[in-house]
């Protein structure tokens, strides 16, 4: 496959002039036996991870065919379907597309949740040559009939095994539903677990398969080493390997979102910057800290890891698992992330004593023995998180600011009746202003003193302050009600007027 070039698959030549600019020399293992079969019409499943060139390898292809048979899409149509189980791997593919496609004139739009519809329905409805989406809003504008899918000629299912992760599966097939039978299906996945493969065998035909770079290759091309810890010392020993310079921009996996916000604030208290992404976040939310990361002003990015899949991020020196992962296959997919375009990574996990099972079965998985070392019963760490704890409560003294949810989410609006919970979204909640607390005489009351504040805690720590305690309480019957103010007969705009 050495010999093969994007020239002498014959691909189009506004193809080769976008690849050309964008410095592509030669095709990728994936891309050099993918797209001869994707450009003949062919049916393709295809094992490869994120960060294999194989993208490409279903976009070149399908940009090609649809350059060589032009037909304008009819509104609120598609001729090629690409979904994807994240955001961020939807804008990326979304991007790709658009990139190789620069002399084509394609019309290519993505869709996913956590924005607003307007814009969306207005580029379903010029019809499309190319949309990218996520199958959750998807189904909205399917139901919503601002998107038909009876003539979508090309149908590609991208992060298959991520897809199944998410619970992604039913939507899948309620979409494949709409879609005619008649169409030529490209199926991804970095693993093949049996619900997978099952899928596949329901949406391909003959299939052409290709697999690339297996697991274990990936794997041995990274430095990989666990440390024991105990859980409540992880924070320390993170802080402290963020000491030695070479960590210039790494990745942090948590098991979960409310773990990431926690860990990117004590790394804060601890002096280094750092941010986190997961589902919580609104888009540009995710999209700031995305951007501060790859120009800089981000040593640490602490993710989860739905929200990371698919962050194509270069020169990512070190990744670190806070926690182990449930799923073993995600371990390959978090650590893949340092070992792009053929260099090498490191990847350090930390590991409780309750996480040794999780240990083992990646190790099965990955077919090789971590090395390791054991900082359990360092005084040393314990000192190091006394004092962070110390300066954390000196430089945040308060919870990192929340931000404001995106125009178009957490509300119903036009389409209250769908679930934004579909791609992660979170419906975060209003409530009232806080009013400054008032002394018998009208002046603001003062001050009680702040609680030190344990980034790693959650909630800020209550006040030390407690109310005495209370008698025996009384039955209901004994309660004394508050007299009902009674409301003005006047509508409510002022006092009534006196007779």
């Amino acid at each position: 496959m050495s010999d093969i070039t994007f020239e002498s698959m014959g691909l189009n030549k506004a193809l080769l002039t976008a690849l050309a600019a964008t410095g592509y020399e030669k095709p990728t293992p994936i891309q050099a036996k993918s797209i001869p079969d994707v450009m003949k019409g062919k049916d393709l499943l295809g094992i490869a991870q994120t960060g294999t060139g194989k993208t490409a390898a279903f976009a070149l292809p399908i940009l090609h065919r649809l350059a060589e048979n032009r037909v304008a899409p009819k509104p609120r149509t598609t001729r090629a379907l690409i979904l994807s189980p994240t955001r961020e791997l939807a804008t990326q593919i979304a991007d790709s597309f658009k990139q190789y496609g620069a002399h084509l004139g394609f019309r290519v739009a993505v869709i996913f949740g956590g924005v607003k519809y307007g814009p969306q329905e207005r580029a379903l409805q010029q019809g499309l040559d190319v949309l990218v989406a996520a199958p959750g809003r998807l189904l909205d504008h399917l139901q919503q009939k601002t998107l038909d899918l009876s003539s979508t000629e090309i149908f590609v299912l991208d992060e298959a095994d991520q897809m199944l992760d998410l619970g992604f599966i039913k939507p899948i097939r309620q979409i494949v539903s709409r879609i005619p039978a008649k169409r030529q299906n490209l199926f991804f996945s970095a693993t093949m677990p049996s619900e997978i493969g099952k899928l596949a065998g329901e949406l391909l035909k003959d299939p052409v398969k290709v697999q690339v770079t297996p697991q274990a290759t990936t794997v041995e091309r990274i430095q990989q080493s666990v440390i024991w810890v105990e859980q409540g010392k992880k924070r320390a020993l993170l802080t402290e390997l963020f000491s030695d310079p070479a960590y210039t921009r790494c990745l942090v996996f948590t098991k979960t979102k409310h773990g990431a916000d926690k860990v990117a604030a004590y790394l804060e208290a601890g002096g280094v910057e750092a941010g986190a992404i997961h589902g919580n976040k609104s888009q540009p939310q995710r999209e700031r800290a995305l951007e501060a990361f790859k120009n800089g002003k981000l040593r640490v990015l602490v993710a989860t890891d739905i929200a990371a899949r698919g962050i194509d991020v270069d020169k990512v020196t070190h990744v670190v698992n806070f926690e182990l992962p449930y799923v073993p296959e995600a371990y390959v997919h978090r650590i893949g992330r340092t070992a792009r375009a053929g260099k090498d990574g490191t990847a350090i996990s930390f590991v409780a004593g309750d996480e040794m099972k999780l240990l083992k079965d990646i190790e099965k998985v990955t077919r090789q023995k971590i090395p390791a070392i054991d900082r359990r019963n360092d005084k040393a760490l314990s000192q190091l998180d006394a004092s962070i704890m110390s300066a954390g409560v000196a430089k945040k003294a308060t919870l990192p600011e929340r931000e404001g949810r995106s125009d178009g989410e957490g509300r119903g609006g036009r389409r209250g009746g769908r679930n934004p919970h579909r791609e992660g979204v979170k419906q975060e909640g209003g409530g009232q202003p806080h009013r400054q607390r008032r002394g018998r005489n009208g002046a603001p009351a003062a001050e009680r003193p702040a609680a030190a504040y344990d980034p790693m805690a959650g909630d800020r720590a209550r006040s030390s302050v407690r109310a005495a305690p209370s008698a025996e309480p009384k039955p209901v019957g004994e309660l004394q009600r508050r007299p009902r103010r009674r409301r003005p007969s006047n509508g409510g705009k002022g006092h009534a007027a006196q007779g």
